[in-house]
């Protein structure tokens, strides 16, 4: 059966639904070290070539965005936002309304 198997198979984290059509186009900008310690709230599963962490510290939030490709993985953060837009953030691209 394969739906008991689906059901039984090792959940290994999260995935952001497919960008939806006309969704908004996020600013992505270098990773900078700003901080000592940066913690990772939740993230989505490393098996897909792209891959979100939300992270926080100091009281204010972000998003990471990693992108493996050919063996390289490069990462890239947005704008530093108060914790309730990074939530609202994080939620959006959980959806697919933001990428």
């Amino acid at each position: 059966m394969a739906g008991l198997d689906s059901l039984l198979a090792p959940y290994h984290g999260i995935h952001p639904a497919p960008g939806r059509g006309g969704c908004q186009q996020l600013d992505w900008h270098k990773s900078i070290p700003r901080a000592d310690r940066v913690r990772v709230r939740e993230h989505t599963c490393e098996c897909r070539t792209v891959f979100y962490e939300l992270c926080a510290t100091a009281g204010v939030m972000f998003i990471r965005r990693y992108h493996r490709k050919s063996g390289v993985t490069t990462m890239q953060e947005t704008a530093w936002l108060r914790a309730a837009k990074g939530e609202q953030l994080w939620a959006a691209i959980l959806s697919g309304s933001v990428r």
